[in-house]
């Protein structure tokens, strides 16, 4: 009997707008505790397929018949065989086209803000895996932000809206995640630009992106206006766009703060990320809205699936930007730590161009979800 896929894109929606989906998760326990598609209104269930190799009589009554059912696992085939077993005992159930592969790699485009000199910025929401990256677009011409490595949805995107891609940014050296910027530039001719203090180490040419530089997109000239601020890594920068967003990198969250050690380097970057956050930052307008290169939990989308809040707010509400002692600061951040992101000493060589793991690998090395957050 032929059971239904659900796309990844499909999932996403019903993410964004708050629907109720029951998953039935048949990956290992561990792999599931330690990433889950996460909706609001998702309830979930799982046992290891293996267990069910002999039937799904004993699972029956876990099964909601009033909502609608997915079968999740790595890749697909086990959720296949699982949701044809359901399917056989007269339940209707789907299951997830490609797998936790295919959602950890699904991007969603959503408008974000328009420019009052004439422009727009898109927001590319990578649901499985937390990650945001950002498209500005002013008169034909777009510049790219924190690419992830599925660089075809940002060319393809480009090319529907009549966009040339014309600078590709790193707000810094990415560790939970393999950067498509420098294939995009390739692919496209544009300028690629780096955080100098990121990059010793990088075996590539590169436009060394400093403070104060200053990128003009399309005639209209949307400025890109870079900020130094070091704390995740030592090279950091934030962007002002258009006078209006702040592309804050992995230094600010809607709900935490950027964490300093994924190169070891804890103690030594933990005052740079506190001048960069109650300093650097404090100096700027509260009306900026702050686009985060990350989102940590689902409750931070807006309801359009989007990821901002103005400045201001977050120095109201975000727990990071309210410890006024140093010390208990230096604390929160060196020792509140969650786990490393998985191959994040491979990942960053991979970003560096010191190694070039085939796609099958990049994917291994990227499963999971992000950790760039102070928790």
């Amino acid at each position: 009997m032929t059971v239904n896929a659900m796309t990844s894109k499909e999932v996403t929606k019903k993410v964004f707008n708050k629907e109720e989906l029951f998953i039935l998760d048949v990956r290992n326990h561990s792999d599931f505790q330690d990433w889950k598609i996460e909706g609001e209104n998702f309830e979930y269930f799982n046992i290891p397929y293996f267990e069910l190799l002999d039937g799904v009589e004993g699972i029956m009554d876990k099964i909601p018949t009033y909502k609608e059912v997915l079968v999740v696992c790595a890749k697909e085939g086990s959720s296949i065989m699982v949701a044809e077993m359901l399917s056989d005992e007269g339940l209707t159930v789907s299951y997830l086209k490609g797998g936790m592969k295919a959602w950890s790699e699904h991007l969603e485009p959503v408008k974000v803000g328009d420019f009052k000199e004439a422009g727009e910025i898109y927001q590319f929401v990578r649901i499985g895996k937390g990650c945001l990256s950002y498209m500005v677009v002013s008169n034909g011409e777009a510049a790219i932000i924190d690419a992830t490595r599925m660089t075809t949805i940002y060319l393809e995107f480009a090319d529907n809206i009549g966009a040339k891609i014309t600078h590709v940014f790193d707000t810094h050296l990415h560790a939970d995640h393999i950067s498509g910027g420098r294939n995009i530039a390739e692919k496209t001719g544009a300028t690629y630009w780096l955080p100098p203090k990121d990059a010793t180490e990088v075996t590539f040419a590169y436009q060394p992106l400093e403070d104060g530089n200053l990128v003009e997109i399309g005639n209209v000239k949307i400025n890109i206006h870079a900020i130094y601020s070091p704390g995740h890594t030592i090279g950091s920068t934030s962007f002002i766009v258009g006078e209006k967003f702040l592309l804050s990198g992995d230094i600010l969250f809607i709900d935490s703060i950027g964490r300093p050690d994924l190169a070891g380097l804890a103690q030594d970057w933990v005052g740079d990320l506190r001048e960069s956050l109650y300093k650097r930052y404090s100096e700027l307008s509260e009306e900026l809205i702050v686009l985060p290169a990350h989102f940590m939990i689902i409750e931070e989308l807006n309801e359009d699936g989007s990821v901002s809040e103005k400045l201001g707010t977050l120095y109201a509400k975000n727990h990071g930007l309210n410890i006024e002692d140093e010390n208990e600061f230096r604390k929160l951040v060196t020792e509140n730590l969650p786990p490393q992101p998985n191959a994040y000493q491979e990942i960053r060589e991979t970003n560096m161009g010191k190694i070039n793991p085939d796609e099958e690998k990049q994917r291994e090395m990227e499963i999971g979800p992000n950790r760039c957050a102070v928790r």
